[in-house]
């Protein structure tokens, strides 16, 4: 009589156990909802009596206040002022996030350096320049200056969709507020946002272009126009 067949259970090679829920997570949007969550973290450290994290944003024009540069976006005044930034930071910096997908990180830093260095440069003297709203200003002009500039169907509709919902956010580059905000930080922000929008739907207009001169259809095609134009 034949053997009876059972079922055994082997154990999971290395790489091949179940996938963790966070890994079906995209690396980038895990940067950016950790980004969020470092945000939160740092005011909650900042409660803590004695601590002054505040202290080292960007002070213009003075040598220490170069700290402040990467370190703006991470310092806000209090929790309100950390609410208002944590939701368009992450629906614009997720718009961002689709848009560059290998390149947010780079988009992110970019920004952030661009933006700091603007407001060290030229900023108000005798003044700390905090929060993350230079960011979320940087994405917007990312994604406005994309859209006019590609002027695709899909760039088109998010544009429009983000000047609805954010173009208030124009207003807030402008000195044109009795509140201690930092429009510096906002016009700056969004001026690099503005260029590294830019500067990415160049590359991509000149890449479509190389593309399309090394199409071998399109080669040969010209080749016998060449060849009946001779003939």
């Amino acid at each position: 009589m034949p053997e009876e067949i059972t079922s055994i259970k082997l154990p999971d090679l290395p790489g091949q156990g179940p996938v963790k829920w966070y890994k079906k997570i995209s690396l980038n949007l895990r940067i950016l909802l950790a980004l969020a969550a470092t945000l939160w973290a740092i005011e909650i450290i900042d409660l803590i009596p004695g601590i002054n994290l505040d202290a080292f944003g960007v002070r213009p024009r003075t040598l220490g206040g170069l700290i402040g540069i990467p370190l703006m976006p991470f310092l806000h005044g209090d929790f309100s002022h950390l609410l208002s930034n944590t939701f368009p930071f992450l629906i614009l910096g997720y718009i961002v996030l689709k848009a560059e997908r290998k390149t947010f990180i780079l988009a992110t830093i970019s920004i952030t350096l661009l933006g700091g260095l603007g407001v060290w440069l030229v900023g108000r003297g005798e003044s700390v320049h905090i929060g993350a709203s230079g960011l979320v200003y940087g994405y917007f002009g990312y994604v406005i200056t994309r859209a006019f500039i590609e002027r695709n169907f899909i760039w088109i509709i998010t544009g429009i969709v983000v000047l609805f919902f954010y173009g208030s956010l124009l207003t807030g580059a402008l000195p044109i507020h009795d509140q201690p905000i930092s429009w510096e930080g906002h016009l700056f922000g969004m001026l690099a946002g503005g260029w590294f929008g830019w500067r990415r739907s160049k590359k991509k207009k000149e890449l479509a272009i190389k593309k399309e001169e090394e199409d071998p259809v399109k080669k040969i095609l010209e080749e016998i126009r060449k060849k009946n134009g001779e003939d």
